[in-house]
C-alpha cells in the first residue's frame, strides 16, 4: 500500500497564525494541568508536542479541539475560537483509539464521514487513496490490523480537507515502510500549507519530520525550537566504550559523571565534561572502541522533562 500526497491543496493563508495560545492556564479543581503556555504556530509548520505523561499535552490538544476551555488566557485557531474552527472543518484529529464502527467496511466508514461533512463522494475515494487503504475498502473495520485502523482514522481526518491536522501517536501499529510513507505524505501536505501538530513516543519521528519540537513539563513549555536547537539545550555528551566487567558504582563515582548505563559489555557515561572521562577509560581501564557523541533527542527529552530539570530552560 502507498500513500499519495494530495496534489493541490486549497490556498492556505500565510499571514494569519494557525495556532495562537496566549498565556493559557487550565485548572481542574486544585490541579493545574496547563500553567501559562504561550505557543504560536505558523501555517505549514509541522510541530511535535512532546512531554511525559501528565505534562499537559492532552489538555492542550483538548483546548485546540474546542473540547474544553482555558481557565485563563486565550486559544485561537486560524483567528477563530477552536469550537468554531472545528465546526467549519478547519481542524481534524487523528486519535490513537476509538471512533470506529467495527461492523462497517473501510470504504463505508470514509463515505459516511464525507456525508457528515457535506463533501462529495470523490473526497472519500481520494482520502482512501492518500491513506494507502483503497485496496482494503471492502474489509470490515473489525478485521483490520492496528496499523490499518490508524490509516483509516487518517483517511477520515483528510475528508474535510482541514487546515490543521492534529495527530496523536499517528503511526502506532504501522510497520517501518508504512511509517515512512505516512510521514512523506504529511511533509507533502505541509509544503502545500497544511499545519500539523503531533504527539508521539517515537522520538526519532519528531527528530526526522518536525520543523519544531516543543517539550512540555508540568504544564509549561520548557523547550521550543528545531530538533538541533532543542538537543543543544540539553548540554552534555555521552562517552561510549566497550568495557567487559564494568562496575556501575565505580564509574558513577568518577568526577563529572551524571549518569551511567551498562548494556552488556558496553558502557555509556553521560557528562558535561567528557574529556577527562575518556582519558581515564583509555589510560586506567581496558576500555576499547571509545566514542564521544552529543546527546540525541531522546536524551534531551529525558534531561529537559525530568522532575529535577531546572526551570526556565526555554
Amino acid at each position: 500500500m502507498t500513500l499519495t500526497a494530495q496534489p493541490n491543496l486549497a490556498a492556505r493563508g500565510s499571514n494569519e497564525l494557525a495556532v495562537d495560545l496566549d498565556r493559557v492556564v487550565k485548572r481542574f479543581g486544585a490541579v493545574t494541568a496547563v500553567d501559562g503556555i504561550d505557543l504560536r504556530i505558523r501555517p505549514g509548520e509541522v510541530v511535535a508536542l512532546l512531554g511525559p505523561n501528565g505534562a499537559g499535552k492532552t489538555t492542550t490538544v483538548d483546548m485546540l479541539l474546542g473540547l474544553s476551555r482555558p481557565t485563563e488566557g486565550a486559544v485561537q485557531v486560524y483567528g477563530r475560537p477552536p469550537h468554531d474552527a472545528v465546526a467549519l472543518g478547519l481542524v481534524s484529529a487523528v486519535m490513537q483509539t476509538g471512533g470506529l464502527l467495527k461492523d462497517y467496511t473501510v470504504e463505508e466508514t470514509v463515505r459516511l464521514t464525507a456525508v457528515l461533512f457535506g463533501r462529495p463522494e470523490s473526497s472519500a475515494k481520494e482520502a482512501l487513496q492518500r491513506a494507502g487503504i483503497a485496496d482494503i475498502g471492502d474489509r470490515k473495520v473489525g478485521k483490520c490490523s492496528g496499523g490499518q485502523q490508524q490509516r483509516l482514522r487518517f483517511a477520515m481526518a483528510l475528508v474535510p480537507d482541514p487546515e490543521l491536522l492534529i495527530l496523536d501517536e499517528p503511526t502506532t501499529g504501522m510497520d517501518v515502510n508504512g511509517r515512512h510513507e505516512f510521514w512523506a505524505a504529511i511533509r507533502d501536505d505541509a509544503r502545500g500549507g497544511r499545519t500539523v501538530i503531533f504527539a508521539t513516543h517515537y522520538l526519532e519521528e519528531a527528530d526526522a519530520y518536525a520543523d519544531r519540537v516543543v517539550f512540555v513539563r508540568r504544564g509549561r513549555i520548557v523547550a521550543d525550537g528545531t530538533s538541533s536547537e532543542v538537543k543543544a539545550m540539553a548540554s552534555g555528551r555521552t562517552v561510549r566504550a566497550t568495557l567487559p566487567g564494568a562496575v556501575e558504582s565505580e564509574l558513577a563515582a568518577l568526577p563529572g559523571v551524571e549518569r551511567v548505563e551498562i548494556r552488556g559489555d558496553s558502557v555509556f557515561l553521560h557528562s558535561r565534561e567528557t574529556d577527562d572521562i575518556a582519558r581515564y577509560l583509555l589510560n586506567q581501564t581496558s576500555a576499547r572502541d571509545l566514542e564521544i557523541t552529543s546527546r540525541n533527542l531522546e536524551e534531551a527529552f529525558l534531561a529537559l522533562t525530568a522532575d529535577d530539570a531546572p526551570e526556565g530552560t526555554r
